[in-house]
């Protein structure tokens, strides 16, 4: 049988911190999401509800199919910088009739809905987003262009978003614009290099140049609605495509353009018949421990998240540390490589490069769950060839075509982080739990490196080491290292898609899947020289 058993024992001490930390964590990053849908605080939100005009999250459930799900994604940008939390825009995934679209929504109550440096890499993550996994791109538009103070940040690297709009549309992929308000300097290309433009009567204003730049620039005297109001725009500039009444027709007349695309997936549907885990998932709660050096299970994750729990294990003798298999997830066939006990040897790395080429072979999506703490170092493991193996599994999770998904559970620290295919090897998504790290080494591994090397260059020196100065600074550099590690901070420098609640992890995964569908899904035999 195929299907996993657990042995979880849900009344041990470990597993009863695990899910008591874990719920603090819960706690403590709901206190966050909340700032980012607060957006820019009760008195900007109800000075934007008394202008008769919906806030963006209103503007997406209303564009959004009736009970379907939206799946935010980098909710916590900026977090830890000078921006509110959300980076003053909202964007995620979303189905609108029928279709499965990438929105992307200005937050006006946010400084107008300017762009800052974080709300530029939270849009760029957005095209990236749209562009490989071909979804319909719908910009629900209210920005003040450029946050001013910050322009030396946000001018030269902005013109990428007009790229990318442009490529999108090159690419075949739909773009419109739905424009709510102001839509001023740059914020005026939006809709002038989308596709599709909606403008609604008497609220849209869309132009270079307000009113008192063109009087600064040129002496010409003018109003805004004469300058770039919606019915200018539909009857003379023709920069609109349809004229909206209001909010609610607008966005009305958004969802039968998308209705109109006549957009079809070119991926793999799902299996018709789904079959919910065995396991309990709320029980993921509790599966890694408090102290990530304590070894779990990840087959205790796997049999909680996939079809019926059944996973067909590949070569489960060899390589014990990676856990490697195929299974279905919400009908959708995926392979999955999962670090058992951190450590990544040579035995590991061989073993993932050919799963990973067996993924391509069947064009199968990959999901990565990371728990490692690297590859495997010392004079032995060096001897053995850990250098040449670990970038085996490098080069075959770089040259890999078919879509990955990456989800860190615990430690992800140092290569392992890299052959588990982290942030810079460009899965579709990649989400942290709360209970997860992610550095170049544990706090305390890389203070006592530091430290090591300090000592070696004061004997070198034939000085004296200074303990006291030496046990102050491993002890900073660990605090340190341990703030950067934390899920929050690494999500509000977008290097994932959102922390998640574990409990959650097959409905995110799922609805990953089935965007990631939308595209083809084709392999490669194609990889770098491997060593052998």
């Amino acid at each position: 049988m195929s299907v996993i058993r657990s042995t979880l024992d849900t009344n041990s001490e470990v597993y009863q911190t695990a899910t008591s930390t874990m719920n603090t964590k819960l706690a403590e990053i709901e206190v966050e999401h909340a700032k980012a849908l607060a957006g820019g605080g009760e008195k900007y939100t109800e000075r934007h509800h008394k202008r008769g005009k919906l806030l963006a999250r209103e503007r997406i459930e209303l564009l959004l199919d009736q009970d379907s799900p939206f799946l935010e994604l980098c909710p916590l940008a900026a977090w830890g910088s000078d921006f509110p939390v959300g980076a003053s825009t909202v964007v995620g995934i979303g189905v609108v009739e029928g279709v499965e679209c990438l929105i992307v929504a200005n937050d006006p109550t946010v400084r107008g809905g300017t762009s800052n440096p974080w709300t530029l890499r939270k849009g760029f993550r957005a095209n990236d987003i749209a562009m490989q996994n071909r979804l319909p791109v719908i910009s629900l538009v209210e920005s003040g262009g450029a946050d001013l103070p910050t322009q030396k940040e946000v001018f030269i690297p902005g013109g990428r978003m007009f790229r990318d709009l442009t490529q999108l549309s090159a690419a075949g992929i739909p773009t419109i614009a739905l424009v709510f308000g102001n839509s001023t300097a740059g914020g005026a290309y939006i809709p002038g290099m989308s596709d599709h433009v909606v403008m609604i009567k008497e609220r849209s204003k869309v132009f270079l140049a307000g009113p008192p730049l063109v009087k600064m620039a040129t002496g010409e005297e003018s109003d805004d609605e004469a300058l770039g109001g919606a019915e200018m725009h539909a009857r003379k500039s023709g920069l609109a495509d349809y004229f909206a009444a209001d909010e609610q027709d607008a966005i009305r007349i958004g969802r039968s353009i998308v209705k109109r695309l006549n957009w079809t997936k070119k991926g793999p549907a799902p299996r018709a018949e789904i079959i919910e885990p065995l396991e309990d998932p709320e029980e993921l709660l509790g599966i890694v421990p408090a102290d990530l050096k304590i070894p779990f299970d990840p087959r205790e994750v796997i049999a909680r998240i996939v079809d019926g729990s059944d996973f067909d294990e590949f070569k489960p003798l060899y390589g014990s540390s990676l856990v490697t298999g195929w299974a279905e997830l919400n009908g959708y066939p995926i392979g999955i490589l999962a670090n058992a006990r951190g450590v990544l040897f040579s035995e590991e790395s061989q073993k993932a490069t050919q799963f990973i080429q067996l993924a391509n072979r069947s064009n199968t999506p990959l999901l990565f769950l990371h728990n490692t703490t690297g590859y495997m170092v010392g004079k032995e493991y060096e001897e053995g060839g850990m250098i040449k193996h670990g970038s085996m599994m490098i080069n075959a999770v770089a040259n890999s075509k078919v879509p990955h998904i990456s989800i860190l559970l615990g430690a992800s620290y140092g290569a392992g982080h890299y052959g588990m295919c982290g942030r810079a090897f460009d899965p579709r998504f990649l989400f942290a739990w709360p209970s997860s790290k992610s550095a170049v080494m544990g706090g305390a591994q890389l203070a006592g490196v530091i430290s090591i090397v300090g000592r070696a260059a004061a004997e070198a020196r034939g000085q004296v080491f200074d303990e006291q100065a030496d046990a102050g600074m491993r002890a900073m550099i660990e605090n340190q290292i341990e703030a950067e590690s934390l899920p929050m901070f690494l999500s509000g420098r977008l290097y994932d898609d959102g922390v998640i609640d574990p409990r959650d992890t097959r409905t995110v995964v799922g609805m990953c899947l089935s965007a990631i569908a939308t595209a083809p899904i084709e392999g490669t035999e194609n990889f770098g020289v491997f060593r052998m």
